[in-house]
């Protein structure tokens, strides 16, 4: 998480481990329903294409041409995904004549600027094995186009484009490229892409009152002290009575004023020993010290966070160790209400850093152990809950006297055992009471502590949420970034070597991830990754000049890189190894050297939506990566070695021919 702390956790954002678990955004605008209208269909096969996801819009456009909708746009995009990612010698015969049937259909398409890009497409594919001086008239109506659809072509026409053609659109390409690769705020933007989508706001309900015990109990213990009390106040009566009536006005004052005080006090006290306990949670025991990973991770982020929201005069560490109670409640409480079945503690990050900073503000405010404040009675009404039972004992002590006045033994014995039932059920009814009262003061104060709580939470929520939606990059954002990547490191790799479009037969980009990485995705689209590796294979007459370069994707920083140079003999073979618990494996072996495993994609099964289809989903992904194009290259090269090369060489491609 982008939090402004270099202090390293297994967050979304500054986890160091190997591979951190899949985000899949819900925010999604490519799934359709089953009755989508083939307008529908074909503009998510758009966004598809504009998402780089080019075998997914050609079956969506296709479907939507199927029924009905088709005009020089959806044609447009159709010839656009039909070759994005794709090089004329991957095409199939079939697909050869589609695009041949399609260029027929060009003269019945109403006159405007989309038939017009649709011809320079067309136009497009019948120069690949023309002469170079023969192309000056195409790409002056390419360059004609608005910028969004002659951009549209160049980007999807990568891999078709090559020799002269491309030389001539190259230095404009590198140029769009370098401005448009760091904008829209991308390395302040790029991280929120990783981040998993929060889950909303809990806080722990108020205990159920458990008075009602100490409830049924109170009218039979209440009862009996009347009675006794009764009992003793007669006898005193009989014996004295103007004396028995101020003792009995004395007694009910100083009980009243006592329970009056006495009440509050006890409830205080109780509750601030409750809170206590609570809050000494120890490290090695209780419910936020359990062994299992969820409450360790819990407690991590606790940690991670409560030593980077640290208030003004504190070191991290003594921050930390001045709060560990408070943090162990914390953990004890967060692992409870979120611990569910694949609930990552990534999701809750929001909320752990939001009581991190609100213990950090509650420390600056003087509030941080205000509880303890709160639960203390004023001194005044304690000494007056104090003399009062001091009366109310001297009281008593005065009825046995007066009862036991006018009288013998028997009269004497009397008392005394009306005066310890009256004690004793008296202090019986005053603790069933002071239950009942406690436990209906404590379920009104947890309750409205309990909306309090989840009310701030949910603003923290709404607000973590909201920013999250505005600076998250959309998948077109991601893709047009990539894109750049990738083009200004085929201008370096043409610049180390001094190459140009004219001096290659082909080219394809392998994108794999780099560990440690990132990953996250829009329901129903690719996998996207903090750190990509990036293998460039340049094909040219002389051999397979490989580039392999790592990059964070979130400020495109190039780490280490490798290059290395073999003639077409030296491939042996290429294999592809699928595990579905692993991933996808690509094996280069070379006759001089140790076989080469690429890991092209790691397994994500277990982070497939249930209305997704894993296959499809793998298919997509590695249509993204490039590895179908870059496998059936290398695959074609080892196999026929030099013959493929002179074969798919673009000057001897047969012309395609656009219908009359």
């Amino acid at each position: 998480m982008n939090d402004g702390s270099s202090v390293t956790h297994n967050s979304a954002y500054d986890s160091i481990v190997g591979i951190q678990g899949g985000v899949v955004h819900n925010a999604n605008v490519s799934i359709l329903h089953p009755d989508a209208s083939p307008q529908e269909k074909y503009k998510v096969g758009v966004r598809f294409l504009e998402d780089g996801v080019p075998s997914r819009a050609r079956d969506m456009i296709s479907d939507a041409i199927a029924h009905g909708h088709d005009n020089a746009e959806v044609r447009f995009h159709w010839v656009l995904a039909m070759l994005s990612t794709r090089a004329y010698h991957d095409l199939s015969t079939e697909e050869l004549q589609r695009l041949h049937h399609a260029s027929g259909l060009l003269r019945t398409y109403a006159e405007g600027e989309w038939k017009d890009a649709l011809r320079v497409a067309f136009e497009l594919l019948a120069m690949l094995s023309t002469a170079d001086d023969e192309t000056g008239r195409v790409l002056e109506r390419l360059r004609a186009l608005s910028p969004r659809q002659s951009d549209a072509i160049l980007h999807h026409f990568d891999l078709v484009l090559t020799g002269g053609l491309k030389d001539s659109l190259w230095a404009e390409n590198r140029e769009r490229a370098e401005k448009a690769r760091f904008g829209n705020d991308r390395a302040q933007r790029v991280w929120a892409y990783f981040e998993p989508d929060p889950i909303g706001a809990r806080a722990v309900p108020p205990r159920p009152s458990t008075a009602a015990a100490a409830r049924a109990a109170l009218p039979v213990r209440a009862g009996l002290f009347v009675v006794v009390t009764a009992f003793l106040w007669i006898l005193a009566l009989v014996a004295n009575p103007a004396a028995a009536v101020i003792e009995l006005l004395v007694a009910l004052g100083a009980g009243l004023t006592a329970g009056h005080f006495g009440r509050r006090w006890w409830y205080q006290a109780h509750q601030l020993k409750a809170k206590n306990r609570l809050l000494h949670i120890p490290h090695t025991g209780g419910p936020a010290a359990t062994g299992d990973g969820f409450t360790n991770r819990v407690r991590h982020a606790f940690d991670h966070y409560f030593s980077t929201r640290v208030p003004h005069g504190f070191a991290p560490y003594a921050w930390l160790d001045h709060t560990v109670h408070i943090r162990n409640s914390l953990v004890a409480e967060i692992a409870l209400l979120y611990r569910e079945s694949r609930i990552s503690v990534d999701r809750i990050n929001w909320l752990i850093r939001y009581l991190a900073e609100d213990a950090r503000d509650r420390y600056n405010k003087g509030t941080l152990f205000d509880h303890r404040h709160q639960n203390q009675t004023p001194a005044v009404a304690q000494a007056l809950c104090v003399v009062a039972l001091i009366t109310l004992s001297l009281t008593t002590l005065a009825l046995l006297g007066t009862a036991a006045s006018d009288g013998g033994g028997s009269q004497m014995l009397l008392a005394i055992l009306a005066v310890v039932g009256s004690v004793w059920s008296g202090r019986a009814a005053a603790s069933s009471w002071l239950e009942v009262r406690g436990e209906e003061h404590r379920l009104a104060e947890e309750t409205q502590e309990y909306h309090e709580r989840l009310a701030a939470r949910q603003v923290a929520y709404r607000n973590w949420k909201s920013f999250l939606d505005t600076i998250r990059p959309s998948e077109l954002e991601m893709e047009t970034w990539l894109t750049c990547d990738k083009t200004l490191l085929v201008d370096e790799a043409l610049r180390h070597y001094q190459l140009t479009w004219r001096d290659l037969i082909t080219h394809t980009i392998l994108m794999t991830p780099a560990r440690p990485y990132k990953r996250a995705r829009v329901k129903g689209g690719p996998w996207r990754y903090s750190r990509y590796s990036f293998r460039l294979f340049l094909v040219t007459q002389d051999g397979v000049r490989e580039i392999s370069k790592e990059f964070d994707f979130t400020d495109a920083k190039r780490g280490k890189e490798q290059r290395s140079n073999y003639r077409f003999d030296a491939l042996s073979s290429v294999q592809v190894t699928e595990r579905s618990e692993v991933g996808y494996d690509l094996e280069l072996i070379l006759t001089n050297g140790p076989a080469r495993n690429i890991r092209v994609k790691d397994a994500d099964t277990h982070q497939i939506a249930p209305d997704e289809n894993a296959q499809e989903i793998a298919e997509i992904d590695l249509n993204s990566s490039g590895f179908i194009h870059t496998f059936r290259l290398l695959e074609g090269i080892a196999a026929d070695g030099k013959g493929w090369i002179e074969r798919n060489n673009p000057y001897n491609l047969p012309s395609f021919r656009a219908a009359d």
